[in-house]
């Protein structure tokens, strides 16, 4: 047998073996016995695997051991390469309809002025209406720390102004020298 140095072809090499699904297929099946089902679903019984195997080859389809671990190990007779296209086509699908919702985060001090305030509020705005949720924070320093009612009341004010398209998720929480609430769209895409 003659190896390949070249990194291109162990590349594709390896992309050929990760692209099998953990199924036994024909002649790696070596079970005595062996529960049939058919390409219809119907139950064609108990036979060993060359009797299987010969069913599968009569049809033009593959012997796919489906449940290894039942007694006797279920097989089906189907056609293997469609079921795998069907499986990635499944899969392609998932991921296309599946969507990944980011948190984006706005911070401020609870010394803003109303004009940055109005910044602020548009922004969170633009972000709801992506589909996206929502931290706003508002922090502390030094001896602001003594007056975290005037960040709860921005917090709150600022939640009033969205209230259009979003959700309050909880009251404002004060986590060290951060106050923080949550906001998420009201009409999810």
């Amino acid at each position: 047998m003659r190896m390949f140095r070249h990194p291109l072809f162990v590349v594709l090499l390896e992309v050929l073996t990760i692209g099998k699904l953990d199924h036994q297929l024909n002649d790696e099946i070596r079970d005595k016995e062996l529960r049939v089902i058919g390409p219809d679903g119907a139950q064609l019984g108990i036979m060993s695997a060359a009797q299987a195997l010969a069913m599968a080859e009569e049809r033009q389809m593959d012997l796919v051991k489906i449940s290894p671990n039942a007694t006797p190990p279920v097989c089906k007779i189907m056609d293997y390469s469609k079921y795998c296209f069907d499986q990635k086509k499944r899969e392609k699908e998932a991921k296309k309809n599946q969507r990944v919702v980011e948190i984006k985060e706005i911070r401020m001090s609870p010394s803003i002025d109303t004009n940055d305030l109005n910044t602020k509020v548009k922004s969170a705005q633009k972000f709801l209406k992506e589909g996206n949720r929502v931290k706003v924070s508002v922090r502390f320093r030094g001896r602001e720390m003594a007056h975290t009612n005037l960040g709860e009341k921005l917090l709150l004010e600022f939640a009033e102004s969205c209230k259009e398209m979003a959700a309050l998720e909880k009251s404002p929480k004060l986590e060290g020298r951060f106050m923080s609430i949550f906001l998420t769209p009201k009409n999810s895409k």
